[in-house]
């Protein structure tokens, strides 16, 4: 691997790219350690003590643990992919959006102007409500004007990230906002390493293999693909005949990504950032809603087979690719044009769905279950599992396959075999 490493530092143009993305991850990791102005940073990382297990702290895992230090960069880059999924969500209900999205390139930079507007939106009002939360609570003393310019300040801080990280897609390696995302969590690795270290021995001697394990049939599920084969026959275009040929159509075992374990991840945080405001309510909280207890850990992998399968049926319509086979003269061996295609697609995908969130499933509740049975401390089990580890390594992936791209181009040998 250190020879391919050499050989991609040895083009120009890779090395540049490589240089760029790290500039603006460094630039990232600089404004999640300044605190917005007229913040007490120590203040609000006490307030952030008390609250593991609620949303709060989910959401400071996003930000790299701006959060907690209430940063120029305290909301990350979280309303953009927030934004993201509502755009993506609402093209399914209204039809201008689907219009758009099917006029291709044209169609997709509107909607990304939509989605930028959507941001910063999101960002002024969550911004304003960790502004007056915080204030409540007692962890952020500022009069009306000063508020005022933290709400300013956290909301062009999230603007600035959506342009550096359109800057990493356009000028260097993979996709701007997964590796933001990305730099956000490898900043609790030194934390589980530490972990780790000081551990008992059991913890101490497992950690690694089950760590490999797990990384292993990450990888595995995430590029495993069932390939409908596709043919297609031969038709006039013009006055030419274009020769049929044969294809396949790529189903992905997991075809919603990390977006499910979110979902999930957010609604079962809910109740404990509640049961903060009912004290009353904190014995049965406690006892069902604690990370590590079987009915949470029970719901929390209902929620994500039933979020994994209304993603999947978002991202992919069998309807619409029936169609589009149909318009472009192509057809499944053995099955008829048309809705008989759509169902066939549509069984295959239903199928197809159970394992990929069955294993989405079982990623989300390891941590946990390391925990509670194998006397794992929290922040060596949060290394092994959940979203941060798939978020990790989906991107990891998708960066080694750019930056492939960019090998074969000049002929060199790749990092993929």
């Amino acid at each position: 691997m250190f020879s391919w490493l050499a050989n991609a530092w040895r083009v120009p143009e890779l090395r540049r790219r490589v240089l760029f993305t790290a500039a603006i991850l460094a630039i990232y990791r600089l404004g999640s350690w300044i605190p917005a102005p007229g913040v007490n940073a120590s203040a609000i990382e006490d307030y952030f003590r008390g609250q593991s297990g609620t949303v709060l702290s989910l959401l400071n895992l996003f930000s790299g643990g701006a959060l907690s230090q209430f940063a120029i960069f305290a909301l990350g880059i979280m309303p953009y992919v927030t934004a993201s999924i509502i755009l993506q969500l609402m093209t399914v209900v209204v039809p201008r959006l689907e219009q758009l999205q099917k006029e291709g390139e044209a169609g997709f930079a509107k909607i990304n102007q939509y989605t930028r507007y959507l941001t910063v939106a999101l960002a002024a009002a969550q911004s304003t409500g960790y502004a007056f939360l915080f204030e409540r609570q007692g962890a952020l003393e500022a009069s009306l004007g000063r508020m005022v310019l933290i709400i300013m300040t956290l909301t062009a801080g999230t603007t600035l990230l959506m342009w550096m990280g359109e800057l990493i897609t356009k000028r260097g390696v993979g996709n701007g906002i997964s590796l933001l995302i990305f730099a956000s969590i490898l900043t609790g690795l030194p934390l589980g390493i530490n972990a780790w270290i000081n551990g008992g021995v059991m913890e101490r001697l497992f950690f690694p293999l089950i760590a490999i394990s797990i990384i292993v049939a990450i990888v595995f599920i995430q590029e495993g693909q069932r390939r409908i084969p596709i043919q297609y026959a031969k038709r006039m275009v013009g006055r030419r005949m274009t020769a049929g040929g044969s294809t396949y159509m790529p189903l992905r075992v997991n075809m919603a990504g990390v977006i499910p374990i979110i979902f999930a991840a957010a609604v079962m945080a809910f109740p404990p950032t509640v049961g903060q405001y009912f004290p009353q309510t904190q014995g049965f909280v406690n006892e069902h809603f604690q990370a590590t207890s079987a009915t949470f850990l029970l719901m929390e992998g209902v929620l994500i087979v039933i979020f994994t399968y209304f993603y999947t049926a978002v991202q992919f319509n069998p309807v619409d690719q029936a169609d589009n086979l149909r318009k472009h003269g192509g057809y499944i061996p053995g099955i008829r044009p048309g809705p008989p295609t759509a169902q066939y697609l549509d069984r295959v995908l239903t199928r197809l769905t159970l394992p990929g969130a069955l294993y989405l499933a079982i990623v989300a509740v390891l941590p946990s279950l390391f925990i509670r049975y194998g006397g794992f401390s929290q922040a060596t089990a949060g290394a092994l599992g959940g979203t941060s580890v798939l978020i990790a390594v989906g991107v990891a992936l998708d960066t080694m396959r750019q930056m492939e791209s960019q090998m074969m181009m000049r002929s060199y040998e790749g990092f993929l075999k």
